[in-house]
């Protein structure tokens, strides 16, 4: 029941950035931007054909190789070898998956990524909903088990 919750999850997070995205093309022209609360946010819409910051520009196979081997690794430590994540843990792969996800069905069907969300305040490169979900269950991750989970750092004794 636990991995259909965090199916689900996952999920929900594709389908919401799909839909962003979806709205981006459909009312922002490319590189047209839209204020949204000014000199904080704005919407701008580039399509990111690498990774962060644009890294690794042009390189889907790559990216497709990693995603795969991603997929593998949270199977195998979800049903083969648990690795003593706390369920909060494994809602933060969830959301670190399922916005890998949304950005991989974009580069398979459009072989870049829509990016639309500017920072105004700080100079960042653009992003999107997935990326938050990336980033935001990353530092969570990492965060929650290196201050909360002693079983994991113990060999999952608690």
């Amino acid at each position: 029941m636990e991995f259909v919750l965090l199916s689900v999850f996952a999920a929900l997070i594709v389908a919401a950035d799909q839909i962003t995205k979806y709205l981006t093309v459909l009312y922002i022209p490319l590189y047209g931007s839209v204020p949204v609360w000014p000199g904080v946010v704005g919407l701008t819409y580039v399509r990111n054909t690498g990774a962060a910051f644009s890294l690794f520009e042009g390189q889907q196979w790559l990216f497709i190789a990693l995603f795969a081997v991603l997929t593998v690794g949270i199977w195998y430590f979800y049903f083969k070898k648990p690795l003593g994540l706390t369920r909060f843990e494994w809602g933060c792969v969830a959301a670190i998956y399922g916005g890998g996800l949304a950005n991989m069905v974009d580069r398979i069907r459009l072989g870049y990524v829509v990016d639309m969300i500017r920072t105004e305040f700080i100079d960042f490169p653009v992003f999107n909903l997935a990326d938050s979900f990336i980033t935001c269950g990353c530092i969570l991750l990492v965060a929650h088990m290196l201050l909360c989970n002693r079983a994991f750092w113990k060999g999952g004794e608690a």
